[in-house]
C-alpha cells in the first residue's frame, strides 16, 4: 500500500503500488457528503511515465435542485454522464479552455456530482510539471482547470469508471487518510467559488494548512 510521509514531500514511485480504486458505494449517497469524504484519498491519473496525482484537499458539491449544478437544465449531450451511474468522471470545458473533473453522485437519474477543486501533487510531478511548468510546486494543481492541464484531464475521460483500476484516471484509498487529514486539517466548509447563482450556498470543502488550495477563508 501507499505510505503517505507526512512532511508532505515527493512520493517516490518506489512508494507506490497496490492502488485500490474507492468502491462505487463511496459514491451513492449525496455530493455534499461525498465531497467530504473524498478529502484525502488519492487522484490517481494513468500515463505513459506511470502514474501522477496526489491527495483530494478541496472539493465542491453541486446538488438536486441546486441552480448552479449542471443537471439543473435537465438531460442534456453535455451533461448525460451525471444522469448515469455513480461513480463516473464528468469532465467538461469552461471558458473554451479550462477542463474541469467531477465525480459522479447519487443513483442512476438523480444527477449530482463532486467537483474536484484541488490536490496536493505529490506523485509524478515530472508528467505535470511538463504539462504545467510552474514556479512554485503549489501552483500545479490549486485549482480545478490546473489540476487538469497539470494531470492531463480532458473531455476524452467523460465517463471513464473512477472505482476500476483499469481507468486512465481513477480515485484511490489513502489507507492513512486520518493522519493526512490531521496534519493539514482542519476541514473547512465555507461557499463555492465563481459562481452567479446558489453562491452563498455552504457546499466548499478544503483542507485549511494544504498549500494546494486555490482560496481560503479569511480567519477573523
Amino acid at each position: 500500500m501507499i505510505l503517505l510521509r507526512f512532511s508532505m514531500g515527493k512520493i517516490l514511485a518506489s512508494e507506490m503500488s497496490d492502488f485500490v480504486p474507492m468502491p462505487r458505494s463511496l459514491y451513492e449517497p449525496s455530493a455534499k457528503v461525498v465531497a467530504r469524504r473524498l478529502l484525502g484519498h488519492f487522484l490517481v491519473r494513468r500515463t505513459p511515465e506511470g502514474f501522477c496525482g496526489g491527495p483530494i484537499v478541496e472539493t465542491e458539491a453541486y446538488v438536486k435542485d441546486d441552480p448552479a449544478c449542471h443537471a439543473f437544465v435537465g438531460l442534456t449531450n453535455r451533461n448525460r454522464v451525471m444522469w448515469g451511474e455513480p461513480g463516473r468522471a464528468y469532465v467538461y470545458l469552461i471558458y473554451g479552455f479550462y477542463f474541469c473533473f467531477n465525480t459522479v453522485c447519487r443513483p442512476q437519474g438523480e444527477a449530482e456530482a463532486v467537483l474536484v477543486r484541488g490536490i496536493e501533487a505529490r506523485f509524478g510531478l515530472d508528467f505535470m510539471q511538463q504539462n504545467r511548468p510552474v514556479a512554485h510546486e503549489a501552483q500545479l494543481t490549486s485549482g480545478p482547470g490546473k489540476l487538469c492541464v497539470a494531470m492531463g484531464i480532458d473531455r476524452s475521460l467523460d465517463g471513464v469508471d473512477l472505482c476500476s483500476i483499469e481507468s486512465p484516471v481513477f480515485v484511490a484509498e489513502n489507507p492513512e487518510v486520518k493522519r493526512l487529514r490531521r496534519a493539514i486539517g482542519p476541514m473547512i466548509t465555507t461557499t463555492r467559488i465563481g459562481l452567479t447563482q446558489a453562491a452563498d450556498w455552504p457546499l466548499r470543502y478544503y483542507l485549511e494548512k494544504s498549500a494546494f488550495v486555490s482560496k481560503k477563508v479569511r480567519r477573523k
